[in-house]
């Protein structure tokens, strides 16, 4: 970015100090979305959004400011614009769910989330793009387009998906916070690639009616946002449960699991979280050593369930007449799902389960289990085309889909010092999101400190 764009960038250092400019008269909402829009204007080559709702924002950002102005203050929300991916429903917005055939009414009308967030005062600047079916971990889609990341401005690396374009808006400036959907790490991984925070929200809590059901057993929402406490605002507002920030990490147990999340690691990804585990065990916490052989069943797992339930979505006969159309590597995913055998996919679930119980137990020894998010940093699109890069590329969602996998919340926050961004994941156990909120506010504040 140049010096006009870092000094235009609002959300920088998170929502509550752009909040306090407003309450302060230094800056209003108005002036924010117009200013967002511009950024998303200036930035178009990052192709971030599949639409923009510029009259309708400024619209209500104005009616907002007058709010504000007669003492009715919603809270740090308010006003607050906010980019929607593709697969969640907008009043007087098309939904594509990043594909070129019509499956609007799969999705249905705007939901309970977006009602909610509309409630407390934030405003949608438009609809970010994202992976066909929001099936997809690198964030490319042929179909409708593959936003750039903004971390290189020379080269096309990939986003991650496949919440591709509310992390490009959200890591650029364009919006306060980028709404995301998450069934295999679809918000941890473009978090991790784009520099910021993403937080998957535990299966149940974000409500999910308004999204497309890509796979209503792993599906859970949750945000792109610059920072943990952000994260923690809209839990707070969603759930009610308020988050204070750990205190210190004195104590605590980082989970370190021996199989598979250590293994074919970046160069950089290696360093940078071997050097974020002693910058966290330097303030009080301590490693432990886990051994959970069962992630290597991720795999068959996810691969019985999350095809053939986007099948019954969509059904095989839409399916077989549009697969035409479909961005190749989501179609030969999908397809997947036709040929599922019913007892293979119960027996899945039913493997599932017995899994997430096995998991659970682990946090008897541990507080959060700890990883990098993704084995590699964000790859040139181009190296995609090559046998090599495309088997590397498939790695992308490894270490993210045990979480959802096992029922679990997660965070992936920024932990390079240098050089491309690469992610710090932590996850807890379902319904434990108001613990590792609190956890992260505290790990994200020492590895800012370094």
């Amino acid at each position: 970015m140049s010096i006009q764009d870092e000094a235009s960038d609002l959300f920088a250092g998170g929502i509550v100090p752009w909040a306090a400019q407003v309450r302060s008269g230094e800056l209003s909402f108005l002036q924010t979305v117009d200013i967002c829009l511009q950024r998303a204007q200036d930035n178009a080559s990052l192709d971030a959004f599949e639409c923009l709702d510029s009259d309708r924002a400024r619209a209500t950002a104005s009616a907002l400011d007058a709010l504000l102005a007669s003492g009715t203050d919603l809270g740090p929300l308010m006003g607050l614009p906010m980019g929607v991916k593709d697969i969640m429903a907008v009043d007087g917005l098309p939904t594509t769910n990043g594909s070129n055939a019509d499956t609007a009414e799969l999705t249905g009308a705007e939901g309970s989330l977006i009602r909610t967030l509309r409630q407390a005062g934030m405003i949608p600047l438009g609809k970010t793009r994202t992976v066909e079916f929001a099936l997809g971990a690198t964030g490319v889609n042929s179909s409708r387009g593959t936003p750039w990341n903004p971390v290189d401005r020379q080269v096309h690396r990939i986003p991650g998906g496949s919440s591709s374009g509310s992390a490009v808006a959200t890591a650029s400036g364009m919006v306060g916070v980028g709404l995301g959907s998450d069934t295999g790490g679809s918000i941890r991984i473009p978090a991790s690639f784009t520099g910021i925070v993403g937080y998957k929200s535990s299966v149940g809590i974000w409500p999910l009616d308004g999204i497309f059901p890509l796979s209503p057993t792993l599906d859970s929402a949750g945000p792109l946002c610059r920072t943990v406490e952000d994260a923690a605002l809209l839990h707070t507002l969603l759930t009610g449960e308020s988050v204070t920030a750990r205190a210190d990490l004195s104590g605590l147990r980082l989970g370190i699991v021996d199989e598979l999340f250590q293994d074919e690691l970046d160069p950089q990804v290696a360093e940078d979280f071997e050097r974020s585990c002693q910058l966290l065990e330097r303030h009080g916490a301590k490693r432990v050593s886990l051994s959970f052989p069962e992630v290597h069943e991720r795999v068959p797992l996810f691969t019985a369930i999350v095809p053939a339930e986007l099948i019954n979505t969509l059904t095989p006969e839409f399916f077989n007449a549009i697969r035409q159309g479909v961005d190749a590597v989501t179609a030969s995913r999908a397809q997947v799902g036709l040929a599922t055998q019913a007892h293979e996919y119960v027996g899945a679930q039913q493997r599932r389960r017995q899994l997430v119980a096995r998991a659970r137990a682990t946090f008897e020894q541990v507080d959060v289990w700890l990883s990098p998010t993704c084995p590699f940093v964000p790859m040139p699109l181009a190296d995609l085309s090559s046998e090599a890069g495309h088997e590397r590329s498939l790695l992308a969602s490894r270490n993210t889909q045990p979480g959802n996998l096992l029922e679990m919340c997660g965070l992936s926050l920024p932990m390079h010092e240098g050089g491309l961004p690469s992610g710090l994941q932590l996850t807890m156990p379902l319904n434990h999101d108001a613990r590792l909120l609190s956890v992260g506010m505290a790990v994200e504040r020492v590895l800012r400190a370094g």
